[in-house]
């Protein structure tokens, strides 16, 4: 059993197609909401697999109908509530195992410090003494800049934007924050 993280499927929410990156290009490359949806259930049902636990770090469904498409999804799957995840706990229950705000996971010898996924990233201070990093979706293809305008390596972007449209392992998220830890780069 593997475990993998995702953010911002915006499932139903055919406006994605009209967004679009800094650069003019379109935030989602998608000729139809249809072939959007057929493309992110191919590509997460290749990795992901029944017995995997999937992390979705929020924003799963606009409208509401759009959930019915998780039963098409792979795995055991959690939600961390993102800001548009707003409709009663019922409809969300059939699809999930678990509902939460934010998730911890702890480190151990290879990775100490710990995680917190969230769906919005969390203000720097707060990772300080209490995590390695952030793994945190909603900014889509946006990431997290220090100051000085370096990318902050102590947040991985999770949102489908950033990721191929596809979850990504949990195992190359803590490989990717072993390798970047505290450290910032250009962008």
């Amino acid at each position: 059993m593997s475990a993998f993280v995702t953010s911002d499927l915006h499932l139903g929410h055919a406006k994605m197609l009209d967004f679009v990156r800094p650069d003019g290009e379109p935030l989602r490359p998608f000729s139809s909401i249809e072939e959007m949806h057929e493309t992110l259930i191919e590509r997460w049902n290749k990795k992901v697999h029944e017995k995997d636990r999937i992390y979705i770090l929020g924003d799963v469904a606009i409208p509401r109908s759009g959930l019915q498409l998780l039963s098409r999804f792979n795995g055991k799957k959690i939600l961390i509530k993102g800001n548009h995840d707003i409709y009663k706990i019922q409809d969300y229950l059939p699809y999930f195992e678990d509902i939460r705000g934010a998730f911890f996971r702890g480190g151990d010898s290879t990775m100490p410090g710990g995680l917190i996924f969230t769906h919005v990233p969390v203000h720097p201070s707060n990772l300080q003494g209490h995590y390695l990093g952030n793994v945190h979706g909603h900014l889509h293809c946006h990431l997290v800049l220090t100051d000085d305008g370096k990318v902050d390596r102590r947040y991985f972007n999770a949102c489908l934007e950033r990721n191929d449209f596809e979850p990504v392992a949990l195992e190359d998220i803590k490989a990717y924050f072993k390798a970047n830890h505290g450290r910032a780069s250009d962008v």
